[in-house]
């Protein structure tokens, strides 16, 4: 398959992923190929580790965990050994050393029945870790969570970003037990779905209409590939952080998540320590081109000062797997409680 068609696929496959029984033999008709061709092509970017993955993305609120930003200041020379701890825990799905005195940043979720809390699990890290400092940043307002590359290079400079409404859901074990089976990696066969069907006891149909009730109510955000963005080519990646007027927050917030660029936006608490409280992820292939995606956003909002942090090791990039015993067993093991 040639790289253009090769690009193309890589944009379906982030944004519309069908929820068909073939889903791979639709997209190879949206394509006018065959859906040999498309197999045979993702196939070959998984095994070069351009595809992370290929499943449901959840909304780990929506879902009753608790989640939010850290970052903690380490000692260059403690920061592998804090690494090692800090990614054991299985609600921690994102991990980087970056250029600043906070140098560790990761996202951490925790279950509803989390005997710890997000704020003791973090005070526990910092502890255990000997982090000389923490912050814990939770989301406040969020404008836009979407990874979707631009590997065409034809998107539009901005995207409109429309506010959902989400239906009112209960879940139910079914719908627990859903999730649990489904995300996991989508295999890259004919028919994908067959073993999760196959372990629910239910059909294929069932089994689409679950997932689309999912979301609906925005228990989960869409079904998509995430791309390795280094491997993928985009390989400076900034998260640049923002003081700007709170009371201007949102009006500013929407404006910069317009940008393709900005995967991610949101609102979140100043410190004394930490004066930003306005996060984009901005994603670009070199350092100029993301600078001067910056620039553009800078010129577009108001703001008093603005700082991109780039990443300069990832220690984790995961889905956090939802419903498992592992939450507890971790808490046990660094609380030494087994009751």
């Amino acid at each position: 398959m040639s790289e253009a068609l090769t690009a193309e696929l890589l944009s379906i496959i982030q944004k519309n992923f069908p929820l068909t029984k073939h889903p791979y033999a639709e997209i190879a008709a949206q394509m006018g190929i065959s859906e040999e061709e498309v197999l045979a092509a993702l196939r070959k970017e998984k095994e070069n580790s351009i595809i992370r993955q290929i499943s449901p993305i959840f909304d780990t609120k929506r879902l009753g965990y608790s989640s939010s930003l850290v970052a903690f200041m380490m000692d260059e020379d403690k920061i592998d050994d804090a690494v090692a701890l800090i990614n054991s825990h299985p609600g921690i799905s994102h991990n980087y050393e970056r250029d600043h005195d906070f140098n560790i940043w990761f996202t951490l979720a925790v279950p509803p029945d989390s005997k710890l809390g997000l704020e003791k699990t973090v005070e526990l890290l910092a502890q255990k870790t000997g982090a000389k400092d923490a912050i814990i940043l939770p989301t406040l307002k969020m404008f836009k969570i979407a990874v979707k590359l631009n590997t065409t290079g034809k998107d539009a400079k901005k995207e409109k970003v429309a506010k959902r409404r989400y239906k009112e859901i209960e879940l139910t074990p079914f719908h627990q037990e859903v999730i649990r089976h489904t995300q996991y990696d989508l295999p890259v066969t004919e028919d994908p779905f067959a073993e999760v069907v196959e372990k629910l006891g239910i059909t294929h149909e069932r089994l689409f209409d679950t997932l689309h009730e999912l979301q609906e109510a925005g228990v989960m955000r869409r079904f998509a590939a995430i791309l390795n963005h280094r491997k993928a080519g985009f390989n400076a990646n900034a998260m640049v952080v923002w003081d700007v007027d709170p009371d201007k927050g949102e009006e500013i917030g929407k404006k910069a998540a317009e940008f393709s660029a900005v995967s991610h936006c949101y609102l979140r608490p100043k410190y004394e320590n930490w004066p930003y409280n306005l996060f984009t992820m901005v994603h670009g292939k070199t350092t100029e081109e993301t600078n001067a995606i910056i620039a553009s956003i800078a010129d577009e909002i108001e703001h008093k000062q603005k700082r991109p942090l780039y990443s300069t090791r990832e220690f984790k990039k995961v889905r956090i797997k939802y419903y498992t015993p592992e939450f507890s067993a971790w808490e046990e093991k660094m609380t030494g409680d087994v009751s």
